[in-house]
């Protein structure tokens, strides 16, 4: 997976011409409205969607889990993933506008099912990419991450409730909560991601910054280092020449191409939705969702990280999530808060932004009366995903998405000269405002 994904975030660079030189005027897209155009969100709120599906406990236990196993270079190959990956995100963005549909009810269904069975012809491709995408929501989009956020809450509580009782209450919080929110259907989830995402992400980037001006006379040594060996020769522990940056680059690379998603085709389904003029500006806005995932705030948390190591190096061989830990427990009174507030949040956000792809992949496979009983076993899933051991669970969560990722990037591969057809017209050629003729 790591060769197909990375292989198709540099085919689709050098194919596109560097899209990623457009980044800031994508950035200025993502807060511009389309009303007038045919949509069922905003481009912005289609982007926090994206975005709370994709920022998650990854980007804040991830990365440390990273540089724990593959040493500090990890965090430019996770970084370079990124860089490279919104080439892929833009792509899977321009594909969901263009060959998305109208239902008869006036929404908009897309993603790389349709992408499948209208550009390339191969319906039975989007049946297989949606059979693995409704599974794996249930995985990693809805019971770890319920699981994530009753563990830390349990954790907190634990000095006045029995930590198996706070499980309990949190599940059906938890269920609640979700319920309350997806039952509205897309417009319901996207306002409560544009109004979270931002607010979680803010409060974890300010603590990083926070942890890297105490750090700040380590950040040199701490950038040098993480260069060093990302490109370092020199062997380790007995092995062989190479061992440092193999390890560096396995672990680095990985853990970028499953934080932003690029790739994955889970994105492109609810950037469909959004009310935009053609297929390029879309392309745009979701290209932004890598750059903040990734290469904003992977950095961020990578920077932490590696400069905490440096300062105090008796932490260095603590694993990821007690690296993260007591990095952000340099933040007198508050680091610990803001760590669980943002691994809550993060969670949370995630199972509502999964729970839509889950919905129009059920959608594509049974009909609109199927989504119903869906949203019940979501819910269901979620009070259970709070209480149970979840080793299986992740295991074949990370199956389903690398199943669901293949369908998906044959489409981006075979589709490549459309995209760079419509790429060439709407940004080369200056034409980002034109109106596209819908399908």
């Amino acid at each position: 997976m790591i060769i197909l994904l990375l292989g198709t975030h540099i085919f689709l660079t050098i194919r596109l011409k560097f899209p990623q030189r457009k980044i800031f005027t994508a950035i200025k897209l993502s807060v511009k409205k389309d009303k007038s155009s045919s949509g069922d969100v905003s481009q912005f709120a289609a982007l926090a969607t994206s975005l709370a599906a994709t920022i998650g406990t990854g980007n804040i236990i991830g990365v440390a889990t990273a540089v724990s196993l593959g040493g500090p270079g990890a965090v430019l190959w996770c970084w370079l993933t990124g860089v490279f990956g919104i080439a892929t995100k833009y792509s899977e963005g321009l594909l969901a506008i263009k060959y998305r549909v109208k239902t008869s009810d006036g929404n908009m269904l897309g993603g790389p099912m349709y992408a499948l069975e209208r550009g390339l012809g191969k319906k039975w491709l989007g049946i297989v990419f949606c059979v693995f995408a409704a599974i794996a929501a249930f995985g990693i989009g809805n019971t770890v991450q319920a699981n994530a956020i009753s563990e830390n809450i349990s954790i907190v509580c634990q000095d006045f409730i029995d930590p198996e009782r706070t499980k309990l209450i949190v599940g059906f919080t938890l269920a609640a909560l979700v319920g309350f929110v997806v039952i509205g259907g897309v417009k319901s989830i996207a306002n409560w991601c544009t109004a979270l995402v931002p607010l979680m992400a803010m409060l974890y980037v300010i603590g990083c910054l926070y942890i890297l001006f105490v750090n700040r006379q380590y950040l040199g040594e701490a950038i040098q280092l993480i260069y060093q060996q990302a490109f370092s020769l020199e062997a380790v522990g007995g092995g062989t020449a190479g061992t440092v940056i193999m390890a560096a680059a396995r672990f680095g690379i990985a853990r970028g191409l499953f934080s932003n998603e690029s790739g994955m085709g889970s994105a492109p389904i609810v950037a469909a939705a959004a009310q935009t003029r053609n297929p390029v500006r879309q392309a745009l806005v979701s290209a932004t969702g890598t750059f903040w995932d990734t290469v904003v705030i992977c950095a961020i948390t990578g920077l932490v990280v590696v400069s905490s190591i440096i300062a105090y190096p008796e932490i260095s061989q603590e694993d990821g999530g007690m690296l993260t830990k007591k990095a952000f427990g340099m933040i007198p009174y508050v680091g610990s808060p803001i760590l669980t507030f943002g691994i809550i949040t993060f969670a949370f956000s995630t199972i509502l932004g999964w729970s839509y792809y889950g919905e129009r992949a059920m959608e594509y496979l049974a009909g609109k009366k199927s989504i119903i009983f869906y949203r019940v076993i979501w819910i269901l899933l979620v009070f259970a995903g709070s209480t149970m051991s979840l080793a299986l669970v992740w295991n074949l969560s990370d199956i389903m998405n690398a199943l669901m990722a293949v369908p998906n990037l044959l489409s981006l591969i075979l589709l490549s000269g459309v995209i760079a057809k419509e790429t060439q017209h709407y940004l080369w050629e200056d034409r980002l405002d034109d109106e596209m003729e819908e399908n």
